[in-house]
């Protein structure tokens, strides 16, 4: 995201991680990316706040010990998002938002390669899961990781779900709202996040 402030000086905001107990409340209502800034002057800066009203569910099935298929994708609202995973031995789990998050966490840290795993983690970062969490977060590491393995229609069990898929998740993406906030630090030296200034809501 990027911080727009008056005199067509324009800088980038630094990835801001969000805490699993966090991401489960922004999942609940849409997300928005903070902007932070460190100058001490009081013009007024801008940044843009973005919601997704709609996410995914992701229906995955173990299909051999360990290994893993996604078998359909829906789009649902945003707080009904989740992974549901089916197992060999009849049992089913569901994963909340937070729980597939520090999953693909855990993909993206062991540097496993994309085309030799058909894990659980696997199937919730390259398919619809994670693409709602790359998008919501506004790129960072899953994107990246998902960028580089390129094609991800493999984690599908067929072509059928893997166009279910993509419909589902353009459906996500066209729940897409943003609007501009505009905030005027004054008599603060601490920027957007001093205790002190304006704050107003544009459209």
């Amino acid at each position: 995201m990027t911080v727009i402030r008056k005199g067509s000086v324009i800088r980038k905001v630094k990835n801001v991680g969000i805490s699993g107990a966090l991401l489960v409340a922004l999942t609940a209502s849409g997300w928005i990316l903070p902007a932070c800034s460190s100058g001490s002057n009081e013009e007024e800066y801008s940044y843009e706040e973005v919601s997704y009203s709609k996410g995914i569910i992701s229906h995955i099935k173990e299909v051999r010990p360990g290994e893993f298929q996604i078998t359909d994708e829906e789009s649902v609202p945003m707080s009904e998002a989740k992974a549901i995973v089916s197992y060999l031995d009849g049992h089913t789990d569901t994963l909340s938002v937070e729980t597939s998050k520090a999953l693909i966490d855990k993909e993206i840290n062991s540097g496993a390669e994309y085309s030799h795993h058909s894990g659980l983690s696997s199937m919730l970062l390259y398919g619809g899961m994670g693409y709602m969490l790359g998008r919501m977060m506004g790129g960072g590491a899953i994107s990246q990781q998902r960028q580089q393995a390129g094609n991800t229609s493999g984690v599908y069990g067929s072509q059928a779900a893997y166009a279910r898929s993509q419909t589902a998740l353009r459906d996500a993406d066209g729940s897409r709202t943003a609007r501009t906030v505009k905030t005027r630090p004054a008599n603060s030296r601490s920027g957007f996040m001093g205790s002190k200034g304006g704050r107003s809501v544009g459209g």
